[in-house]
Protein backbone atom coordinates (compact mmCIF):
# COMPACT_ATOMS: atom_id res chain seq x y z
CA UNK A 1 0.00 0.00 0.00
CA UNK A 2 2.09 3.41 -0.89
CA UNK A 3 2.26 5.74 1.77
CA UNK A 4 0.17 8.13 0.46
CA UNK A 5 -3.76 6.75 0.70
CA UNK A 6 -5.50 7.39 3.44
CA UNK A 7 -5.04 6.68 6.96
CA UNK A 8 -8.79 6.70 8.01
CA UNK A 9 -11.75 5.98 5.83
CA UNK A 10 -13.74 8.36 4.33
CA UNK A 11 -17.20 9.45 5.76
CA UNK A 12 -20.61 10.60 4.79
CA UNK A 13 -21.03 14.15 5.55
CA UNK A 14 -24.07 15.92 5.59
CA UNK A 15 -24.57 19.10 3.89
CA UNK A 16 -23.76 21.74 5.60
CA UNK A 17 -27.05 23.61 5.67
CA UNK A 18 -28.03 20.19 7.40
CA UNK A 19 -25.13 20.55 9.86
CA UNK A 20 -26.64 24.34 10.45
CA UNK A 21 -29.65 23.09 11.14
CA UNK A 22 -28.74 20.53 13.37
CA UNK A 23 -26.35 22.81 15.43
CA UNK A 24 -29.10 25.39 15.84
CA UNK A 25 -31.73 22.39 17.09
CA UNK A 26 -29.14 21.02 19.58
CA UNK A 27 -30.76 21.95 23.05
CA UNK A 28 -28.02 23.50 24.84
CA UNK A 29 -27.32 25.71 21.45
CA UNK A 30 -30.69 26.73 21.48
CA UNK A 31 -30.99 27.82 25.08
CA UNK A 32 -27.79 29.68 24.45
CA UNK A 33 -29.13 31.49 21.49
CA UNK A 34 -32.56 32.05 23.24
CA UNK A 35 -30.62 33.34 26.43
CA UNK A 36 -28.77 35.53 24.07
CA UNK A 37 -32.16 37.40 22.68
CA UNK A 38 -33.44 37.39 26.21
CA UNK A 39 -30.65 39.50 27.03
CA UNK A 40 -31.60 42.83 25.20
CA UNK A 41 -32.28 45.01 27.61
CA UNK A 42 -29.19 44.23 29.86
CA UNK A 43 -27.89 40.84 31.92
CA UNK A 44 -25.92 42.29 35.10
CA UNK A 45 -22.87 39.53 35.49
CA UNK A 46 -20.28 38.77 37.33
CA UNK A 47 -17.07 37.94 37.00
CA UNK A 48 -16.12 35.96 34.04
CA UNK A 49 -19.42 36.98 32.56
CA UNK A 50 -21.35 34.19 34.86
CA UNK A 51 -24.54 34.82 35.16
CA UNK A 52 -25.75 36.20 38.90
CA UNK A 53 -28.11 33.98 41.16
CA UNK A 54 -30.86 37.50 40.83
CA UNK A 55 -30.97 36.94 36.99
CA UNK A 56 -30.78 32.79 36.96
CA UNK A 57 -34.13 32.43 38.25
CA UNK A 58 -35.64 34.62 35.47
CA UNK A 59 -33.52 33.08 32.64
CA UNK A 60 -34.35 29.43 34.72
CA UNK A 61 -38.05 30.57 33.44
CA UNK A 62 -37.37 32.08 30.29
CA UNK A 63 -36.14 28.86 29.10
CA UNK A 64 -39.38 27.27 30.71
CA UNK A 65 -37.22 25.15 33.13
CA UNK A 66 -38.70 25.80 36.17
CA UNK A 67 -40.00 22.91 37.09
CA UNK A 68 -36.75 20.35 35.86
CA UNK A 69 -35.60 19.45 38.89
CA UNK A 70 -31.76 20.54 37.43
CA UNK A 71 -33.59 24.06 35.66
CA UNK A 72 -31.10 26.22 37.19
CA UNK A 73 -27.77 24.13 36.20
CA UNK A 74 -29.39 24.17 32.84
CA UNK A 75 -29.64 27.93 32.46
CA UNK A 76 -26.49 28.16 33.67
CA UNK A 77 -24.73 26.16 31.20
CA UNK A 78 -26.44 27.85 28.69
CA UNK A 79 -25.64 31.45 29.45
CA UNK A 80 -22.11 30.14 29.56
CA UNK A 81 -22.45 28.91 26.32
CA UNK A 82 -23.69 32.07 25.10
CA UNK A 83 -20.72 33.89 26.48
CA UNK A 84 -18.07 31.35 25.77
CA UNK A 85 -19.54 32.12 21.82
CA UNK A 86 -19.88 35.52 21.85
CA UNK A 87 -23.79 35.33 21.60
CA UNK A 88 -23.75 37.78 23.86
CA UNK A 89 -21.20 40.56 25.37
CA UNK A 90 -20.01 41.38 28.10
CA UNK A 91 -19.45 45.57 29.18
CA UNK A 92 -17.21 46.16 32.13
CA UNK A 93 -19.05 48.62 34.92
CA UNK A 94 -17.02 51.76 35.37
CA UNK A 95 -16.47 50.60 39.19
CA UNK A 96 -14.88 47.13 38.20
CA UNK A 97 -11.88 47.11 40.02
CA UNK A 98 -13.90 48.13 43.23
CA UNK A 99 -16.78 45.52 42.71
CA UNK A 100 -13.66 42.85 41.98
CA UNK A 101 -12.29 43.29 45.22
CA UNK A 102 -15.40 42.01 46.83
CA UNK A 103 -14.79 38.27 45.66
CA UNK A 104 -16.56 36.45 42.92
CA UNK A 105 -18.31 34.66 45.92
CA UNK A 106 -20.54 38.12 47.03
CA UNK A 107 -22.26 37.99 43.93
CA UNK A 108 -21.29 41.23 42.87
CA UNK A 109 -22.32 42.73 39.15
CA UNK A 110 -18.98 43.66 37.54
CA UNK A 111 -20.63 43.79 33.85
CA UNK A 112 -23.36 43.70 31.82
CA UNK A 113 -24.37 41.52 29.24
CA UNK A 114 -26.43 42.47 26.15
CA UNK A 115 -26.70 40.48 22.68
CA UNK A 116 -23.24 40.12 20.87
CA UNK A 117 -22.65 40.45 16.53
CA UNK A 118 -22.43 36.06 16.78
CA UNK A 119 -26.22 36.44 17.58
CA UNK A 120 -27.47 38.02 14.67
CA UNK A 121 -25.40 35.10 12.24
CA UNK A 122 -27.33 32.63 14.03
CA UNK A 123 -30.15 33.86 11.42
CA UNK A 124 -28.56 36.05 8.65
CA UNK A 125 -25.41 33.96 8.17
CA UNK A 126 -24.55 31.33 6.05
CA UNK A 127 -24.40 27.47 7.14
CA UNK A 128 -20.63 27.83 7.64
CA UNK A 129 -20.77 30.80 10.15
CA UNK A 130 -23.38 28.98 12.10
CA UNK A 131 -21.51 26.15 12.16
CA UNK A 132 -18.26 27.72 13.34
CA UNK A 133 -19.98 29.27 16.08
CA UNK A 134 -21.18 25.76 17.01
CA UNK A 135 -17.87 24.36 16.58
CA UNK A 136 -16.54 26.83 19.41
CA UNK A 137 -18.99 25.80 21.57
CA UNK A 138 -18.54 22.20 21.28
CA UNK A 139 -14.65 22.98 22.40
CA UNK A 140 -15.92 24.89 25.39
CA UNK A 141 -18.63 21.86 26.31
CA UNK A 142 -15.26 19.64 25.78
CA UNK A 143 -13.26 21.04 28.29
CA UNK A 144 -16.01 21.12 30.78
CA UNK A 145 -15.83 17.21 29.83
CA UNK A 146 -12.32 16.53 31.37
CA UNK A 147 -12.82 19.08 34.00
CA UNK A 148 -12.08 17.39 37.79
CA UNK A 149 -15.27 17.73 39.96
CA UNK A 150 -15.74 21.08 41.27
CA UNK A 151 -17.08 20.06 44.21
CA UNK A 152 -13.30 17.97 44.90
CA UNK A 153 -12.27 21.47 44.16
CA UNK A 154 -14.64 23.45 46.19
CA UNK A 155 -13.55 21.45 49.39
CA UNK A 156 -9.93 22.07 49.11
CA UNK A 157 -10.50 25.44 48.87
CA UNK A 158 -13.05 25.50 51.77
CA UNK A 159 -10.93 23.87 54.08
CA UNK A 160 -8.27 26.94 53.35
CA UNK A 161 -5.98 24.44 51.42
CA UNK A 162 -4.01 25.19 48.08
CA UNK A 163 -5.48 23.72 44.67
CA UNK A 164 -3.80 20.15 44.48
CA UNK A 165 -4.63 18.43 41.42
CA UNK A 166 -2.72 15.10 42.33
CA UNK A 167 -4.95 14.83 45.52
CA UNK A 168 -8.48 14.84 42.98
CA UNK A 169 -6.75 12.06 40.72
CA UNK A 170 -7.18 14.45 37.82
CA UNK A 171 -4.65 14.67 34.81
CA UNK A 172 -5.36 17.15 32.78
CA UNK A 173 -3.57 16.02 30.06
CA UNK A 174 -4.59 12.07 30.25
CA UNK A 175 -8.71 13.56 30.34
CA UNK A 176 -8.17 15.05 26.94
CA UNK A 177 -5.74 12.47 24.74
CA UNK A 178 -8.88 10.01 26.35
CA UNK A 179 -11.70 11.67 25.39
CA UNK A 180 -10.01 12.29 22.24
CA UNK A 181 -8.92 8.85 21.70
CA UNK A 182 -12.45 7.98 22.74
CA UNK A 183 -13.69 10.48 20.10
CA UNK A 184 -11.35 9.14 17.44
CA UNK A 185 -12.30 5.46 18.23
CA UNK A 186 -16.14 5.91 17.24
CA UNK A 187 -15.28 7.89 14.08
CA UNK A 188 -13.35 4.78 12.70
CA UNK A 189 -16.14 2.73 13.85
CA UNK A 190 -18.84 5.36 11.94
CA UNK A 191 -16.64 5.20 8.78
CA UNK A 192 -16.20 1.62 8.73
CA UNK A 193 -19.99 0.21 9.79
CA UNK A 194 -22.53 0.49 6.31
CA UNK A 195 -24.91 1.90 9.33
CA UNK A 196 -23.74 5.04 10.70
CA UNK A 197 -26.80 4.71 13.13
CA UNK A 198 -25.31 1.90 15.24
CA UNK A 199 -24.96 2.57 18.65
CA UNK A 200 -21.34 1.25 20.23
CA UNK A 201 -21.69 -0.35 23.64
CA UNK A 202 -19.89 2.06 26.32
CA UNK A 203 -17.65 -0.80 27.65
CA UNK A 204 -16.54 -1.95 24.65
CA UNK A 205 -15.76 1.40 24.02
CA UNK A 206 -13.65 1.97 26.91
CA UNK A 207 -12.23 -1.28 26.88
CA UNK A 208 -10.98 -0.44 23.09
CA UNK A 209 -8.38 2.39 24.98
CA UNK A 210 -7.42 0.45 27.92
CA UNK A 211 -7.29 -3.01 26.79
CA UNK A 212 -3.80 -4.32 24.71
CA UNK A 213 -4.73 -5.73 21.36
CA UNK A 214 -2.28 -8.75 22.48
CA UNK A 215 -4.06 -9.50 25.66
CA UNK A 216 -6.33 -12.63 25.37
CA UNK A 217 -7.69 -12.57 28.77
CA UNK A 218 -7.94 -9.32 30.63
CA UNK A 219 -6.44 -9.15 34.14
CA UNK A 220 -8.77 -7.70 37.05
CA UNK A 221 -6.65 -4.66 36.89
CA UNK A 222 -7.16 -4.03 33.83
CA UNK A 223 -10.97 -4.87 33.85
CA UNK A 224 -11.27 -2.06 37.10
CA UNK A 225 -9.71 0.44 35.19
CA UNK A 226 -12.16 -0.51 32.06
CA UNK A 227 -14.99 0.09 34.91
CA UNK A 228 -13.72 3.46 36.06
CA UNK A 229 -13.17 4.61 32.40
CA UNK A 230 -16.66 3.77 31.61
CA UNK A 231 -17.84 5.84 34.77
CA UNK A 232 -16.31 8.44 34.16
CA UNK A 233 -17.22 8.24 29.97
CA UNK A 234 -21.03 8.31 31.05
CA UNK A 235 -20.34 11.30 33.02
CA UNK A 236 -18.80 13.33 29.91
CA UNK A 237 -20.89 11.62 27.54
CA UNK A 238 -24.25 13.51 29.79
CA UNK A 239 -22.08 16.68 28.90
CA UNK A 240 -21.93 16.32 25.60
CA UNK A 241 -25.12 14.96 24.07
CA UNK A 242 -26.96 18.89 24.83
CA UNK A 243 -24.42 20.13 22.09
CA UNK A 244 -25.57 17.54 19.74
CA UNK A 245 -21.90 15.79 19.79
CA UNK A 246 -23.56 12.29 20.39
CA UNK A 247 -26.17 10.32 20.77
CA UNK A 248 -26.39 8.52 24.46
CA UNK A 249 -28.19 6.47 26.34
CA UNK A 250 -26.82 6.82 29.82
CA UNK A 251 -25.56 4.54 31.96
CA UNK A 252 -28.24 2.73 33.99
CA UNK A 253 -28.44 4.27 37.30
CA UNK A 254 -29.68 1.04 38.98
CA UNK A 255 -26.85 -0.87 37.68
CA UNK A 256 -24.55 2.22 39.30
CA UNK A 257 -26.21 1.66 42.26
CA UNK A 258 -26.05 -2.26 42.22
CA UNK A 259 -21.97 -1.88 40.99
CA UNK A 260 -21.17 0.26 43.88
CA UNK A 261 -22.83 -2.14 46.66
CA UNK A 262 -21.77 -5.58 45.08
CA UNK A 263 -17.92 -4.17 44.50
CA UNK A 264 -18.65 -5.88 40.75
CA UNK A 265 -16.37 -4.86 38.09
CA UNK A 266 -17.74 -4.24 34.24
CA UNK A 267 -16.86 -7.56 32.63
CA UNK A 268 -16.33 -5.22 28.93
CA UNK A 269 -14.56 -7.83 27.46
CA UNK A 270 -17.19 -10.18 27.52
CA UNK A 271 -20.44 -10.12 25.28
CA UNK A 272 -23.43 -8.77 26.53
CA UNK A 273 -26.49 -10.01 25.63
CA UNK A 274 -29.01 -7.67 23.86
CA UNK A 275 -31.02 -6.92 27.21
CA UNK A 276 -28.40 -6.02 28.74
CA UNK A 277 -26.27 -3.99 26.60
CA UNK A 278 -28.20 -1.08 27.09
CA UNK A 279 -28.04 -1.01 30.83
CA UNK A 280 -24.30 -0.31 30.43
CA UNK A 281 -24.79 2.96 28.03
CA UNK A 282 -24.54 3.25 24.36
CA UNK A 283 -23.13 5.80 21.99
CA UNK A 284 -22.70 6.92 18.61
CA UNK A 285 -21.66 10.44 17.11
CA UNK A 286 -24.58 12.24 15.65
CA UNK A 287 -24.18 13.63 12.00
CA UNK A 288 -22.47 16.85 13.13
CA UNK A 289 -20.32 15.28 15.61
CA UNK A 290 -18.69 13.58 12.98
CA UNK A 291 -18.24 17.04 11.16
CA UNK A 292 -17.07 17.98 14.54
CA UNK A 293 -14.41 15.29 15.02
CA UNK A 294 -13.29 15.06 11.14
CA UNK A 295 -12.71 19.26 11.68
CA UNK A 296 -10.45 18.39 14.82
CA UNK A 297 -8.55 15.92 13.32
CA UNK A 298 -7.97 17.90 10.55
CA UNK A 299 -6.50 20.94 12.88
CA UNK A 300 -4.53 18.03 13.94
CA UNK A 301 -2.76 17.37 10.78
CA UNK A 302 -4.65 14.39 10.39
CA UNK A 303 -5.49 13.48 6.58
CA UNK A 304 -9.42 12.60 7.47
CA UNK A 305 -11.16 11.94 3.69
CA UNK A 306 -15.07 12.79 3.64
CA UNK A 307 -17.04 11.20 0.15
CA UNK A 308 -17.25 14.17 -2.76
CA UNK A 309 -13.38 15.20 -1.25
CA UNK A 310 -12.37 13.61 -5.10
CA UNK A 311 -15.04 14.90 -7.18
CA UNK A 312 -12.45 17.44 -8.62
CA UNK A 313 -9.10 15.77 -8.34
CA UNK A 314 -7.72 13.33 -11.73
CA UNK A 315 -8.80 9.84 -12.67
CA UNK A 316 -5.41 8.64 -11.43
CA UNK A 317 -6.34 10.09 -7.75
CA UNK A 318 -9.46 8.28 -7.88
CA UNK A 319 -7.94 5.32 -8.51
CA UNK A 320 -5.56 5.65 -5.83
CA UNK A 321 -7.83 5.84 -3.51
CA UNK A 322 -10.83 3.89 -3.76
CA UNK A 323 -9.53 0.59 -3.23
CA UNK A 324 -8.96 1.60 0.41
CA UNK A 325 -12.74 3.10 0.60
CA UNK A 326 -15.48 0.23 2.32
CA UNK A 327 -17.65 -0.57 -0.56
CA UNK A 328 -20.87 1.52 -0.17
CA UNK A 329 -18.14 4.48 -0.13
CA UNK A 330 -16.11 4.17 -2.95
CA UNK A 331 -19.55 3.75 -5.07
CA UNK A 332 -20.54 7.03 -3.30
CA UNK A 333 -17.16 8.58 -4.04
CA UNK A 334 -17.12 7.35 -7.77
CA UNK A 335 -20.71 8.26 -8.17
CA UNK A 336 -19.73 12.07 -7.31
CA UNK A 337 -16.80 12.08 -9.52
CA UNK A 338 -18.64 10.76 -12.31
CA UNK A 339 -20.93 13.50 -12.05
CA UNK A 340 -18.84 15.84 -12.65
CA UNK A 341 -17.77 14.92 -15.88
CA UNK A 342 -19.37 13.54 -19.25
CA UNK A 343 -19.49 9.47 -19.70
CA UNK A 344 -17.16 9.23 -22.72
CA UNK A 345 -14.39 11.45 -20.74
CA UNK A 346 -15.02 10.35 -17.57
CA UNK A 347 -14.61 6.79 -19.34
CA UNK A 348 -11.59 8.02 -21.26
CA UNK A 349 -10.07 9.04 -17.86
CA UNK A 350 -10.58 6.12 -15.96
CA UNK A 351 -8.77 3.88 -18.99
CA UNK A 352 -6.00 6.29 -19.08
CA UNK A 353 -5.20 5.96 -14.99
CA UNK A 354 -5.87 2.00 -15.19
CA UNK A 355 -2.73 1.92 -17.54
CA UNK A 356 0.47 0.63 -15.80
CA UNK A 357 2.85 -2.54 -15.34
CA UNK A 358 3.32 -1.11 -11.66
CA UNK A 359 2.74 -3.28 -8.72
CA UNK A 360 -0.70 -1.59 -8.02
CA UNK A 361 -1.56 -1.52 -11.44
CA UNK A 362 -4.23 -4.19 -11.40
CA UNK A 363 -5.78 -2.95 -7.90
CA UNK A 364 -5.98 0.13 -9.85
CA UNK A 365 -7.75 -1.85 -13.04
CA UNK A 366 -10.15 -3.05 -10.50
CA UNK A 367 -11.22 0.51 -9.04
CA UNK A 368 -11.54 1.05 -12.74
CA UNK A 369 -13.54 -1.59 -13.41
CA UNK A 370 -15.65 -0.74 -10.52
CA UNK A 371 -16.70 2.61 -11.22
CA UNK A 372 -16.88 2.13 -14.92
CA UNK A 373 -19.54 -0.18 -13.89
CA UNK A 374 -21.40 3.24 -13.12
CA UNK A 375 -20.95 4.77 -16.39
CA UNK A 376 -23.92 5.20 -18.49
CA UNK A 377 -23.69 3.05 -21.42
CA UNK A 378 -22.93 6.99 -23.50
CA UNK A 379 -19.28 5.90 -22.87
CA UNK A 380 -19.56 3.18 -25.69
CA UNK A 381 -17.12 4.72 -27.89
CA UNK A 382 -14.37 5.18 -25.42
CA UNK A 383 -14.70 1.12 -24.40
CA UNK A 384 -14.48 0.44 -27.97
CA UNK A 385 -11.08 2.38 -28.48
CA UNK A 386 -9.00 0.49 -26.12
CA UNK A 387 -10.52 -3.06 -27.47
CA UNK A 388 -6.95 -4.31 -28.71
CA UNK A 389 -5.42 -2.82 -25.48
CA UNK A 390 -3.35 -5.99 -24.02
CA UNK A 391 -4.24 -4.19 -20.17
CA UNK A 392 -8.15 -2.37 -20.79
CA UNK A 393 -8.97 -4.59 -23.81
CA UNK A 394 -10.64 -7.45 -21.28
CA UNK A 395 -12.28 -5.39 -19.22
CA UNK A 396 -13.31 -3.19 -22.19
CA UNK A 397 -15.83 -6.08 -23.32
CA UNK A 398 -16.70 -7.14 -19.99
CA UNK A 399 -18.18 -3.81 -19.81
CA UNK A 400 -20.30 -3.73 -23.69
CA UNK A 401 -21.26 -7.74 -22.82
CA UNK A 402 -22.62 -7.00 -19.82
CA UNK A 403 -24.65 -3.97 -21.89
CA UNK A 404 -25.25 -6.37 -24.57
CA UNK A 405 -24.05 -4.20 -27.10
CA UNK A 406 -23.44 -5.58 -30.44
CA UNK A 407 -20.08 -6.44 -32.59
CA UNK A 408 -17.89 -7.05 -29.41
CA UNK A 409 -14.93 -8.90 -31.28
CA UNK A 410 -13.64 -12.14 -29.00
CA UNK A 411 -10.85 -11.90 -27.33
CA UNK A 412 -7.77 -14.03 -27.45
CA UNK A 413 -7.03 -16.36 -25.30
CA UNK A 414 -4.20 -14.43 -24.71
CA UNK A 415 -5.98 -11.57 -23.35
CA UNK A 416 -8.24 -13.72 -21.50
CA UNK A 417 -5.32 -15.63 -19.38
CA UNK A 418 -3.50 -12.21 -19.01
CA UNK A 419 -6.99 -10.74 -17.79
CA UNK A 420 -7.27 -13.47 -15.46
CA UNK A 421 -3.70 -12.85 -13.68
CA UNK A 422 -4.34 -9.04 -13.49
CA UNK A 423 -7.77 -9.81 -11.86
CA UNK A 424 -6.01 -12.21 -9.16
CA UNK A 425 -3.00 -9.59 -8.72
CA UNK A 426 -5.43 -7.55 -7.45
CA UNK A 427 -7.54 -9.29 -5.15
CA UNK A 428 -4.24 -10.73 -3.92
CA UNK A 429 -3.34 -6.84 -2.91
CA UNK A 430 -6.18 -5.88 -1.11
CA UNK A 431 -7.21 -6.65 2.60
CA UNK A 432 -10.35 -7.49 1.88
CA UNK A 433 -12.17 -10.24 3.55
CA UNK A 434 -14.91 -10.83 0.97
CA UNK A 435 -12.45 -10.30 -1.64
CA UNK A 436 -9.92 -12.89 -0.17
CA UNK A 437 -12.98 -15.47 -0.01
CA UNK A 438 -14.08 -15.14 -3.46
CA UNK A 439 -10.29 -15.65 -4.36
CA UNK A 440 -10.17 -18.88 -3.20
CA UNK A 441 -13.16 -20.05 -5.34
CA UNK A 442 -12.19 -18.40 -8.60
CA UNK A 443 -8.70 -20.14 -7.70
CA UNK A 444 -10.99 -23.58 -7.57
CA UNK A 445 -12.75 -22.66 -10.35
CA UNK A 446 -10.47 -22.16 -12.24
CA UNK A 447 -8.54 -24.97 -11.96
CA UNK A 448 -11.83 -26.96 -12.43
CA UNK A 449 -13.38 -25.61 -15.31
CA UNK A 450 -9.23 -25.34 -17.35
CA UNK A 451 -7.63 -28.69 -16.83
CA UNK A 452 -4.70 -27.25 -18.31
CA UNK A 453 -5.28 -23.87 -16.95
CA UNK A 454 -1.32 -24.04 -15.35
CA UNK A 455 0.54 -25.34 -18.16
CA UNK A 456 -1.21 -21.96 -20.22
CA UNK A 457 -0.80 -19.46 -17.49
CA UNK A 458 2.97 -19.60 -16.72
CA UNK A 459 3.30 -17.96 -20.25
CA UNK A 460 1.18 -15.23 -19.71
CA UNK A 461 3.29 -11.82 -20.34
CA UNK A 462 2.28 -10.12 -16.72
CA UNK A 463 4.14 -8.39 -14.14
CA UNK A 464 2.73 -10.32 -11.53
CA UNK A 465 2.40 -14.04 -13.59
CA UNK A 466 4.84 -15.67 -11.02
CA UNK A 467 3.05 -13.80 -8.17
CA UNK A 468 -0.15 -15.34 -8.70
CA UNK A 469 0.65 -18.75 -9.78
CA UNK A 470 2.44 -18.92 -5.89
CA UNK A 471 -0.90 -17.75 -4.39
CA UNK A 472 -2.67 -19.77 -6.26
CA UNK A 473 -0.26 -22.73 -5.30
CA UNK A 474 -0.89 -21.51 -1.09
CA UNK A 475 -5.10 -21.18 -2.16
CA UNK A 476 -5.94 -24.56 -3.97
CA UNK A 477 -7.36 -27.05 -1.51
CA UNK A 478 -6.18 -29.92 -4.02
CA UNK A 479 -2.78 -31.11 -3.13
CA UNK A 480 -1.91 -32.02 -7.12
CA UNK A 481 -3.45 -28.49 -8.37
CA UNK A 482 -1.10 -26.83 -5.49
CA UNK A 483 1.74 -28.62 -6.42
CA UNK A 484 1.21 -28.12 -10.69
CA UNK A 485 0.69 -23.93 -9.66
CA UNK A 486 3.75 -24.57 -7.75
CA UNK A 487 5.53 -25.52 -10.60
CA UNK A 488 4.15 -23.13 -12.91
CA UNK A 489 5.27 -20.04 -10.71
CA UNK A 490 8.56 -21.67 -11.17
CA UNK A 491 9.01 -21.71 -14.65
CA UNK A 492 6.85 -17.90 -14.93
CA UNK A 493 10.13 -16.31 -12.48
CA UNK A 494 12.53 -18.51 -14.80
CA UNK A 495 11.04 -16.80 -17.85
CA UNK A 496 10.84 -13.40 -16.21
CA UNK A 497 14.16 -13.98 -15.62
CA UNK A 498 15.79 -14.97 -18.89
Amino acid sequence: MSADRPTLPPVRLHSEAELARDALAAPLMARAAKLARWAEHGVPVGVGGEILQESLGAATEHLGLAAAEDGPGYAAEAWQLAVDTGLVEIEESADTDATADAGPLDDASVGTATPGEELALLTSGSPRDILDIWLGGMETVLADAVAPDLSDIADQLADGGELDLDAIDWNPEEEAELLDGILGNLYLLTALNESPDQDVPLPALAASMIVPDDMDEPTDDILEEVSEAMMRLDDQFRLLEPIGLVAYTPVDEALIEELDEDGETVRAAEPLDGEDVSRYGLVRLTPLGIYAVRARMQDAGVYAPAVGDLADKGADVLLEALPDYPEALAQAESEQWLAARTPVDAARDLLAAARGDDAHAPLRRLAAQQALSLVARDAEPALREVLDDRQLGGLARVWLAERAVPGIPEPSQDMIFWLTVDTIAAQLDTEDEEATAELHELVRSLTDQHSGFFETAWRVDHPATADVLEAMGRLHPDKKAAKEARKAAFKARSRQAG
